[in-house]
């Protein structure tokens, strides 16, 4: 017997789970770009991306692909779920990736401003210098 897999939730109940929160996500504009082209009226708050975060967190290591971060920082990825190359095992890596690198920032600002790519939700705004105007 064929085991049924559920229907996929419609994408008003997705949009609503997603809301206006920030994602993660490791080449976050591809990520942000499937996101976006199914579920059009969707906008994040803003969008952190992984790998810019770590070559900014670690400028000198030779590649920033999830298994090169992995073998770098280490972290404990005993509780993922399934096995690597699978999504629920990458987000958690590379959710515990994020956590391990903002522990590099003083503070959620210079974690915006190292990850967040230029165009997408969340870029900071660039600094103007005061006028008399």
């Amino acid at each position: 017997m064929a085991e049924r897999r559920a229907a996929p939730p419609p994408r008003a109940h997705v949009h609503a789970r997603l809301g206006t929160t920030w994602i993660a996500a490791h080449s976050a504009h591809v990520e942000y770009r499937v996101l976006s082209a199914h579920l059009p009226q969707w906008r994040p708050a803003g969008v952190i991306d992984t790998v810019r975060l770590a070559k900014a967190t670690y400028p000198d290591l030779p590649k920033y692909g999830l298994d090169a971060l992995i073998k770098h920082v280490k972290p404990d990825l005993s509780q993922a779920p399934a096995q690597r190359h699978r999504a629920t095992f990458d987000a958690y890596a590379t959710a515990q990736l994020l956590i391990a690198m903002a522990k590099h920032y003083d503070c959620w600002d210079q974690i915006v401003a190292a990850a967040v790519p230029p165009g997408l939700p969340g870029t900071p705004e660039p600094e103007q210098e005061p006028t008399l105007w």
